[in-house]
């Protein structure tokens, strides 16, 4: 059975840091392109970072470079997003994918409040 579990999103001030993680199982985490999307509600979910399954390359979206880091643990089956420098405007449900085509699979997402 395969499972995505995000965990550790919360309220936390402009300026400040968190960091989600993802723990899965299931399925081959090694082989997987994994992925952090996020969502507000009336808007399309919207991709934040993702991780090649091969080679582990990396990419961003614009609005997150050079404050949010992408990285994963293999042994762990494990996905994380360390986010720095968090704006009002990173209020969102994020989520984690795992995507193999045609397989792809969908954590059920956490909250992150940035708010003063």
């Amino acid at each position: 059975q395969v499972r995505l579990v995000e965990s550790g999103g919360g309220l936390v001030q402009p300026g400040g840091s968190l960091r989600l993680s993802c723990a899965t199982s299931g399925f081959t985490f090694s082989r997987y392109t994994m992925r952090w999307y996020r969502q507000v509600p009336g808007k399309e979910r919207e991709l934040v970072a993702a991780i090649l399954g091969t080679g582990g390359s990396t990419n961003y979206a614009d609005s997150v470079k050079g404050r949010f880091t992408i990285a994963r643990d293999i042994a762990k089956y494990t996905l994380y997003l360390q986010m720095n420098s968090l704006k009002p405007e990173d209020t969102a449900v994020y989520f984690c994918n795992a995507l193999n085509p045609p397989l792809s699979y969908w954590g059920q997402g956490t909250q992150v409040t940035v708010s003063s």
